[in-house]
């Protein structure tokens, strides 16, 4: 997860071990609708669409989470992407990924999973997004990948991913 350009000696590795191929791609899939969502709502903002109805105004936090998510947190890296799309076309059931990045998205990686677990209540509502709460098993997954990132870069060994308690 790399928040900006870093000089190589800056970079840390986080592994992935035992990362459910099936998991992972429900999980993306996931997360595109609800980016997909927020993007629609800050297009939306930005030209006022809604603007004079009181009911399609969305609470300040929404909108900080929105901003937060759309603008702050884009992506990963395509290395990674390609092996996971490679191991959905070889029928893998799990892969190992490796990620170097900045020691700072450790603090990053909690970060945006407070604010997903944020947004998911927000869909639990049902009020101003139209996309469903993550399943309980996402959920659990989501926790074990981002924890990972900020537990490696903290100095913790990896915990694959069938050993994870949450």
């Amino acid at each position: 997860m790399t928040t900006g350009p870093a000089a190589d000696d800056d970079l840390h590795e986080v592994r992935l071990i035992d990362v459910p191929v099936g998991l992972h791609a429900r999980s993306q899939e996931r997360a595109a609708e609800l980016i997909r969502e927020m993007y629609l709502i800050e297009q939306a903002r930005h030209h006022d669409v809604g603007a004079d109805q009181p009911e399609h105004a969305l609470p300040g936090r929404l909108i900080e989470l929105i901003d937060a998510l759309t603008g702050q947190y884009g992506g990963f890296t395509v290395q990674q992407d390609r092996e996971m799309l490679d191991a959905i076309s070889r029928g893998l059931a799990s892969i190992e990924l490796v990620y170097r990045v900045p020691r700072a998205a450790g603090d990053a990686a909690l970060r945006l999973m407070e604010m997903l677990d944020e947004v998911d209540k927000y869909c639990l509502q049902g009020r101003h997004l139209l996309t469903l709460a993550t399943p309980p098993e996402l959920v659990r997954y989501r926790h074990w990948y981002l924890r990972e990132f900020a537990g490696q870069l903290a100095g913790s060994e990896p915990t694959p991913w069938p050993e994870f308690g949450d």
